[in-house]
């Protein structure tokens, strides 16, 4: 045979290329309590999505777009077969069925149009506003941001609640969990730092997204409904993993709503995310791992139930200015039993996050908004990024209030006081009630720095404890009416200066006579 003609065979057998792929096709074995166990996707990989072939001649593409497809998603990968998470009616699927792999991972929509919109965990809306007109989708699961492409945190990020932005501040990019009980305020602290984006300027407002997993779905909605209310669902996305959702949703939802939060992230923007909350997800993933017969551990919790937290946790960043400078905030919540931060869940998610607010069942039935414990509490980061103002007005009130905690355990065991002794009391109460805040009624942080300086320099010494919420309004109306241009002065330049240190005292000199 001619060289030249086996030449040409050779070149056109290495470049030849099927017209048609072969798709990769399975076969349902077993089903039984959401999971479903498949022979014959080889080739199959962790956390790719799978179509289930109810006319069993469908092709991939004919399986995916069919009006009310059933899809799954793989989460084990073993010897002879794949186990997998159904992601709907489990009902539809039978033994011999057909399962074609998709060969794409987990993904969901993202974008502006889902800005002021209700999603379940898959992305998909549920507000019965239509559907989400978003052309692109990222994998829900990703690789966390490392070392070189973050910054530090540097900017703050005011919650609203003056406990938090005076004593525990957070910064943009911040991982600050919010820990305690049943019914202590921990959501409401969530939610109110979400309202008090309001008082941002437009061009920073960040992003938020409220993650709501295994919550009753009356409380959603009275959430949905508050945050509407107020105007908050312009900058708000809210993705809703129910109590009565399976157990997967539950599980995915917290990634969902990160790798939403990620897109603005990425756009050079500002987003907070609030989990709500990481324990009921951990249960969910637990039950998930159980039926996958997955060997428990500790509290029957898989062995990997750190990586679960640690890898969605880690997303929350503050990118270097090579990377557009944009940032992810995350505000997980974690219900303890009885105060027991000692649990399995709760220690691993402390160690994960950059600080921790601890909410006590005590403080709160004695009245105390928020709930919070100071003594313990604490931002490893944020008081890097808390502006000038609330550093010069925080800096004597938390060593004010140390001095009096001090004092409240030493009254205790005495009754009999020195009047210099009585006088910090007096003075610490005062403090600890001027911290307190209705809820669902957060304060920009300029008029915050003012209530807090008028107290610690003793401009409020004539006010019971009892009555210091109504005299605190009462000054920030004076303020309003009498040094408007204080407050605009001190919001702009985020500091409060001597000069206008003097102007803020003469005007609280004469709010002082008002009080007599």
């Amino acid at each position: 045979m001619d060289a030249s003609i086996i030449e040409r065979l050779k070149k056109a057998i290495e470049s030849y290329a099927p017209g048609n792929v072969p798709e990769e096709v399975g076969v349902v074995r077993k089903v039984g309590d959401g999971i479903v166990e498949i022979e014959g996707l080889e080739k199959a990989s962790m956390a790719e999505m799978i179509v289930f072939d109810e006319s069993s001649k469908s092709s991939v593409k004919e399986a995916i777009e069919k009006e009310g497809a059933l899809f799954g998603v793989i989460l084990n990968l073993e010897e002879d077969l794949v186990k997998a998470i159904i992601l709907g009616d489990a009902a539809r699927i039978k033994e011999g069925m057909l399962v074609r792999s998709t060969g794409k991972l987990l993904s969901v929509p993202v974008g502006e149009a889902l800005v002021g919109r209700i999603v379940n965990a898959l992305g998909e809306p549920i507000d019965g506003k239509g559907p989400i007109k978003s052309e692109k989708t990222s994998p829900i699961e990703r690789v966390a941001y490392g070392v070189i492409d973050r910054s530090p945190v540097n900017t703050p990020l005011h919650t609203g609640t003056k406990a938090i932005d005076a004593l525990n501040p957070l910064g943009r990019g911040q991982r600050e969990l919010i820990i305690g009980d049943r019914a202590t305020g921990k959501t409401t602290v969530a939610i109110d730092a979400i309202l008090n984006q309001l008082n941002e300027p437009k061009e920073t407002r960040p992003i938020c997204i409220y993650v709501a997993i295994g919550q009753k779905e009356s409380k959603t909605a009275r959430i949905a409904g508050l945050l509407a209310e107020r105007g908050a669902m312009e900058y708000t996305i809210i993705v809703d993993a129910p109590a009565s959702a399976p157990a997967a949703f539950q599980f995915f939802a917290p990634y969902t709503g990160a790798t939403i939060g990620e897109y603005f992230m990425e756009q050079g923007r500002d987003a907070l995310i609030v989990y709500d909350d990481l324990s009921k997800q951990a249960v969910a993933y637990r039950q998930l791992s159980l039926l996958l017969r997955r060997p428990p551990g500790r509290e029957a919790y898989p062995g990997d139930i750190f990586y679960l937290h640690s890898r969605l946790l880690e997303r929350a960043a503050k990118l270097s200015k090579e990377k557009g400078g944009g940032s992810l905030t995350a505000l997980p919540i974690v219900e303890t039993q009885e105060g027991d931060v000692t649990a399995y869940i709760p220690t691993n998610v402390i160690s994960i996050t950059d600080g921790q607010l601890f909410l006590e069942s005590d403080l709160f039935n004695k009245g105390t908004r928020p709930a919070i414990n100071f003594g313990i509490s604490v931002s490893r980061v944020g008081s890097a990024a808390q502006t000038k103002a609330m550093k010069k007005v925080s800096g004597r009130i938390k060593l004010d209030l140390a001095q009096f905690r001090e004092l409240e355990a030493f009254m205790q065991f005495t009754q009999d006081l020195d009047p210099e002794t009585k006088a910090r009391i007096d003075s610490g109460r005062r403090l600890s009630a001027i911290l307190n805040q209705k809820n669902n009624a957060p304060i920009p942080f300029e008029k915050q720095a003012l209530a807090i300086f008028a107290a610690t320099n003793g401009y409020l010494d004539a006010v019971l404890p009892e009555n210091m919420s109504a005299a605190e309004a009462k000054l920030l109306s004076y303020v309003d009416r009498e040094g408007k241009e204080i407050v605009e002065t001190i919001r702009a330049e985020r500091a409060i200066s001597d000069e206008t240190e003097l102007k803020l005292r003469a005007v609280l000199e004469s709010f002082k006579l008002t009080l007599s």
